[in-house]
């Protein structure tokens, strides 16, 4: 059984997130998306919130692609989470060239602390290229439209976190 992790700390879960989500399942039976609890970020939504609206948002696709997909919490290295998970593989989305320098030098520290784990790079689609959750909050902070982010699940509950009006 091919299983992969991909980490993240969807705070929330975006359109850029549930497209690497899509294509990750067509090159694996199992997907663990590994909830980052990253108490330094200082998330908008708790670690609850967060696996909740994974679980929502990917429920109809692990169906569609015949593939399962859970959320699972994590706080330890990202080895030691794909170990956890019986993971061979970590999945990492990447946006531009900047995402790359920084996973390069991830790649190269989790090849040290497990050389059996490999890294699978996916490029987002180039619609979803700008979308990062930092941006997302911010945008539905300043009265912007999210809709074309995030599904219409995740902006009512951006919204509602921000005491926006819903319409």
């Amino acid at each position: 059984m091919r299983i992969a992790l991909y980490p993240g700390t969807f705070d929330p879960i975006t359109l850029g997130h549930l497209d690497i989500i899509r294509r990750a399942t067509a090159l694996v039976d199992r997907l663990v998306i590994g909830v980052a609890i990253n108490r330094d970020k200082g998330p908008m939504f708790s670690l609850e919130e967060r696996v909740s609206m994974i679980e929502a948002e990917c429920a109809e696709l692990s169906e569609q692609m015949a593939t399962e997909i859970v959320a699972h919490p994590f706080e330890n290295l990202l080895i030691d989470c794909a170990n956890d998970v019986g993971a061979g593989i970590i999945v990492r989305g990447l946006r531009a060239v900047a995402d790359f320098e920084y996973e390069y030098q991830m790649v190269g520290m989790n090849r040290v602390l497990d050389a059996n784990v490999e890294t699978v790079f996916l490029m987002a689609d180039a619609k979803h290229q700008a979308i990062a959750s930092k941006l997302v909050k911010e945008i539905a902070r300043l009265d912007g439209d999210v809709s074309r982010f995030v599904t219409p699940r995740v902006r009512l509950e951006l919204l509602k976190r921000l005491g926006k009006n819903q319409a």
